[in-house]
């Protein structure tokens, strides 16, 4: 069974990153010719304009990966630009892709509807998108709950190809990912670079402690009980702490009496310390960045060997080999 997920490199990642979707990323590898995983520069081209930027963004997102766990003897990591299978795929696909699905898809309807420009690359995004999960015959793709309309589009564009040409893909199958790890920002809405409201996994640690530190809360007095659930402090806390850990917390806040300022330190404290081995490992990689590019090219390799025989696949099914 085939796992495939992608990240954008449109900057650094963050808790949100992490425990949405990174660390399951991890858990789910253990074959390396069964865990795809690739850092999507090609989808990042219509957010990002600089080439410089993009270069940067895309090794440092493999470091970041390495350093967090993902380890190339369980896992292919590689570039999706490293497989030009993939869009000569996508434009097998858009072939046959009507325009009322694409018109349909999320990211180009949510453009369209606030008035904001929409380039034919948003556009056409699902099927770049359908083209990186058929290429590699994945079986699942782990997702949001948000994003699992990709996974549904990926499986039209297949079915379609498959009725009209024979049955050339695999249909794969959605792997929610567990959010019920909520990471909110320190705005207190749901972390996201687009709300600029994000914890770098990375950040220097005490540049970060300042930011937790800053946090703002509610003005409540000190002496007044409080509902741990409805609290992003806590919310954060909860990520790194024990069940024990989180009863003791959960019972202060009911209990009351105590000062945010306890809890930023708390939260800083957890976080500086559930991630130290990772900004170690981190460290070793950013001083070695050609072996971080040996990885690359030894993942793009084997991704480059199964897309190489679903491209042929396709191809001869509808006669341009």
């Amino acid at each position: 069974m085939r796992v495939l997920s992608g990240i954008q490199p449109t900057g650094r990642f963050h808790w949100g990153n992490y425990f949405g979707a990174i660390r399951q990323y991890i858990d789910l590898q253990g074959d390396p010719n069964n865990a795809f995983y690739f850092i999507a520069n090609l989808h990042a081209l219509t957010t990002v304009r600089d080439r410089e930027t993009l270069t940067q963004n895309t090794l440092d997102a493999a470091i970041d990966l390495l350093a967090l766990g993902l380890d190339p003897t369980k896992a292919t990591l590689f570039v999706q630009s490293d497989v030009p299978e993939v869009a000569q795929l996508t434009w097998l696909l858009l072939s046959g892709a009507s325009m009322g699905l694409l018109e349909r898809c999320h990211a180009y309807k949510d453009k369209i509807a606030k008035g904001l420009p929409a380039s034919a690359g948003l556009f056409t995004y699902p099927v770049l998108m359908a083209a990186d999960i058929l290429v590699y015959d994945s079986d699942i793709v782990p997702v949001g709950e948000d994003q699992n309309q990709h996974i549904e589009v990926a499986r039209d564009l297949a079915a379609s190809f498959n009725h009209v040409f024979g049955e050339v893909f695999r249909l794969p199958k959605g792997y929610i990912l567990d959010n019920s790890a909520c990471v909110p920002g320190v705005d207190g809405q749901k972390m996201s670079k687009s709300y600029n409201n994000t914890l770098q996994i990375f950040e220097n640690a005490k540049t970060q402690r300042k930011e937790i530190m800053r946090i703002t809360t509610d003005s409540r007095p000190m002496e007044e009980p409080k509902d741990p659930n409805t609290d992003s402090l806590y919310l954060l806390y909860k990520l790194f702490a024990t069940k024990e850990e989180c009863a003791e917390m959960e019972a202060m806040y009911r209990r009351g009496g105590f000062g945010y300022g306890t809890v930023k330190k708390a939260v800083a404290d957890k976080a500086e310390a559930y991630f130290a081995d990772a900004r170690a490992r981190r460290s070793e990689f950013e001083a070695n960045p050609e072996r971080v590019r040996e990885i690359l090219r030894e993942g793009a390799t084997r991704a480059r060997k199964k897309a190489a025989e679903v491209l042929q696949r396709a191809s001869q099914a509808c006669g341009v080999l």
